[in-house]
Parts: C-alpha cells; sequence; structure tokens
C-alpha cells in the first residue's frame, strides 16, 4: 500500500514541480529547477531556483520549498519532487540534500524528473548516507 501512495504522491508532486520550474529565475545559468514538497498536513510547498548575478546568493528550488514550509509553520514532509531542464533526472545538490536530511527522515522519497520526462527516484537517506542531523548534538 505505502508503494502506490508514493506512486501517486510522485505524479502529483512531479506535474506541480514541473509547473515551477517554469516560474524559476535562470537568467545565467538556463537551467531551471522547480521543487512540490509534501507535508504531514498534506499541504503542498512550491519552490523554484532564483538565480543572481553574485552566483553566491542563488538559491535552489529545494531550500526555496523549505523555506516556504518552514514560514508557514510545518517542518514534517512526506516527499519531495524536483523537475529539472537538464538532460537527466537530477538529484539534489549537497546544500540542499543537507537541508532536506533537517525537516525528512532517511526513508523519504525523493522524486525526480527531466525535462523530457525521463524519471528517477531516491530516498532522502541513499542521497546523503551520513547527514549531520541533531542526533549528533
Amino acid at each position: 500500500m505505502a508503494k502506490q501512495t508514493k506512486t501517486i504522491h510522485s505524479k502529483a508532486l512531479l506535474a506541480k514541480a514541473r509547473a515551477m520550474r517554469k516560474r524559476a529565475y535562470a537568467p545565467y545559468s538556463k537551467y531551471t529547477v522547480g521543487a512540490a514538497l509534501l507535508g504531514k498536513s498534506g499541504k503542498v510547498y512550491l519552490g523554484c531556483n532564483v538565480e543572481n548575478a553574485s552566483y553566491g546568493l542563488a538559491i535552489c528550488a529545494e531550500r526555496n520549498a523549505v523555506a516556504q514550509a518552514v514560514a508557514a509553520g510545518e517542518r514534517e514532509f512526506d516527499a519531495i519532487a524536483i523537475s529539472a531542464s537538464g538532460p537527466a533526472p537530477v538529484p539534489p545538490c549537497g546544500m540542499c540534500r543537507q537541508t532536506l536530511a533537517e525537516f525528512m527522515p532517511p526513508e523519504t522519497p525523493v522524486f525526480s524528473e527531466n525535462h523530457h520526462g525521463k524519471q528517477a527516484h531516491w530516498t532522502v537517506g541513499e542521497l546523503l548516507p551520513y547527514a549531520f542531523t541533531k542526533r549528533f548534538f
């Protein structure tokens, strides 16, 4: 049953991430990314990448979605989907992996697709097996 639920989540979340990818601001890299984050409450939080002429100020779609959720008061999540304009489904970058590990248990699914619809999925634990989390405090 859980697998079926994840499949339903992945389709709906990927569709929302795909729509957010179209809102990305990526005038420098032209690499657009959208993210859809499913909260435990059932609410979906959206984000897209936002670049800046000062490259270090850019924010990734995944962290943007997490920030939206935290600002709304939600801090527990069931899944995240990412849609990117690259040649292959993309996993989150290192900073995003660490951010996801802060709020998601290792078994949380991460769904990804490229702009041609090719898909891949992982868990947070597979993407960052030795995450630095609050268990070390």
